[in-house]
């Protein structure tokens, strides 16, 4: 490469690096708030989970509801999280493939799903492969709102009570720390009740009822599943950003080393070539 050339790439890389490192403090700004909203949630799950399994340890709730009761699997739907743009490195391809993977173990064994998917990068790619897919929660990851991940909530236990499915599976990328993510396959639906312990059991004077508190409990469980799996997706999409762009970054400051290395090289030779000539000129 000419002078010239080496001069314009360097501006080149420059440029890049400046975007990239800006997506790195913007990637981490999110992955901190996304750790909040996670650090919020927890608490709030735990003490549902415990407040069931209480509830599961006394013979007033012990009439099963129709959300706990397992049935013969005809029908499945898996819930797949992705994110709804690019440059997180294998984020998104390491969630499709997954999805893909399950699905396709599903379909052999006669339980073809309904895919529900949340975030355009799994949407656009079942798309293109002529998956049957309900986008209706597509744009979900956009706010990332507790009532929209509610109403998702509430369609999927429509269609497990009526009958429509007979199990639910979410698919995300959880969440355990910025540098450690992983896929999960968790069964929404049905629920999982916990086994109440002897020890644990105590006699409760409850008012409403054990049986209506399960009505009411069982909802709120689902619900705060399905918005606890996109949070924990959308954490994972930003923590895979931030080593993305970080690594991009160092990419750049590498290349920019390499490049102003042989910017000098070519400008000393330059140099050296022009007093040649003007010493060699002088002798004449």
């Amino acid at each position: 490469m000419s002078l010239k050339e080496i001069k314009i790439r360097l501006g080149s890389v420059r440029n890049t690096r400046k975007t990239t490192s800006a997506m790195k403090m913007v990637s981490s700004v999110k992955l901190r708030k996304a750790q909040q909203s996670i650090q919020y949630a927890v608490p709030y799950v735990e003490q549902l989970d415990h407040i069931l399994k209480r509830l599961s340890g006394m013979p007033a709730a012990q009439k099963v509801s129709p959300l706990v009761v397992e049935r013969e699997v005809k029908e499945v739907a898996l819930v797949c999280f992705s994110s709804d743009s690019s440059l997180c490195g294998g984020f998104n391809g390491n969630i499709i493939k997954h999805s893909r993977a399950l699905y396709d173990e599903l379909y052999k064994i006669d339980q073809t799903p309904l895919v529900y998917t949340v975030g355009q990068k799994i949407t656009d790619a079942f798309r293109k492969e002529g998956l049957a897919i309900n986008d209706g929660y597509a744009s979900m990851m956009a706010k990332r709102s507790y009532e929209e991940a509610a109403s998702l909530a509430d369609d999927l236990m429509d269609m497990y009570l009526n009958g429509h499915l007979d199990k639910i599976i979410l698919t995300y990328t959880h969440f355990k720390s910025a540098g450690s993510q992983h896929i999960v396959d968790e069964v929404l639906l049905p629920v999982s009740v916990p086994a109440c312990e002897a020890e644990e059991e105590s006699d409760y004077i409850l008012e409403p009822s054990a049986e209506e508190l399960m009505k009411v409990l069982l909802p709120k469980v689902i619900r705060t599943k399905v918005y606890c799996a996109m949070l924990d997706s959308y954490a994972s999409e930003q923590a895979a950003r931030v080593i993305a762009m970080q690594a991009a970054t160092e990419n750049a400051d590498k290349l920019i080393g390499e490049l102003t290395l042989q910017y000098n090289k070519l400008r000393q030779q330059a140099i050296t070539n022009e007093i040649l000539d003007l010493a060699a000129g002088s002798q004449q």
